[in-house]
C-alpha cells in the first residue's frame, strides 16, 4: 500500500511540476488582455466612423431638403 501511495505521489508531483510557471501564466493573461484591448479599440473606432458617416448623411439630407424647399418651382 505504501508503494502505491509513493508512486501516486511521484506521478502527482510530475504533473504539478510540468505545468506552466507563474510567469508563463502571467504572460498568457497579459497577451489575452492586450488582444481584447486591441479589439475593443478597433470596435470603438469603427463605431465612431459609422456615427460620423450617419451624421454626415443626415446633414446632407437636411441640406437637400432645404435646397428643395428654397428652389423655385418651374
Amino acid at each position: 500500500m505504501l508503494k502505491k501511495f509513493a508512486v501516486l505521489a511521484v506521478m502527482a508531483s510530475f504533473i504539478v511540476a510540468c505545468g506552466p510557471s507563474a510567469e508563463e501564466i502571467e504572460a498568457q493573461a497579459k497577451a489575452v488582455a492586450d488582444s481584447l484591448s486591441a479589439v475593443m479599440k478597433a470596435d470603438s473606432t469603427r463605431m465612431a466612423d459609422e456615427a460620423a458617416a450617419a451624421a454626415a448623411a443626415a446633414a446632407a439630407a437636411v441640406v437637400d431638403t432645404v435646397a428643395a424647399e428654397v428652389a423655385p418651382a418651374q
